[in-house]
C-alpha cells in the first residue's frame, strides 16, 4: 500500500492527529480521527439508511472528523479522483 499524505487538522497539538491520506493503488481515502463516543454511536445506529439492517457492523467503525480536517478533505478528494483516472 502506497499511502499519500494530505495533511493533519492544523488545530492539533502533538497530541492528537486527525489525519488525511489517499492511497495510491486504489484511490480509497484513509482517515484517522478521533473515536466516536456512545451517544454519536447510538444516533448513527438509530439513523441507519433505510433498508439496511441496524447497528455498525464489526468490520467497520464511526470516526468524527472535525470541522478543522474539511479542507484537507476537499483536497484528499481531489486528489483521490485524480488518482482513479
Amino acid at each position: 500500500m502506497a499511502l499519500r499524505l494530505i495533511g493533519i487538522d492544523p488545530e492539533t497539538g502533538q497530541s492528537g492527529s486527525p489525519t488525511a491520506w489517499v492511497d495510491l493503488e486504489n484511490a480509497d481515502i484513509v482517515l484517522q480521527s478521533y473515536i466516536a463516543d456512545d451517544r454519536t454511536r447510538s444516533q448513527c445506529v438509530e439513523n441507519t439508511a433505510p433498508g439496511h439492517d441496524k447497528g455498525i457492523p464489526a468490520h467497520e467503525t464511526v470516526i468524527r472528523v472535525p470541522v478543522h480536517l474539511v479542507p484537507l478533505l476537499r483536497e484528499a478528494c481531489d486528489a483521490a479522483e485524480r488518482a482513479a483516472l
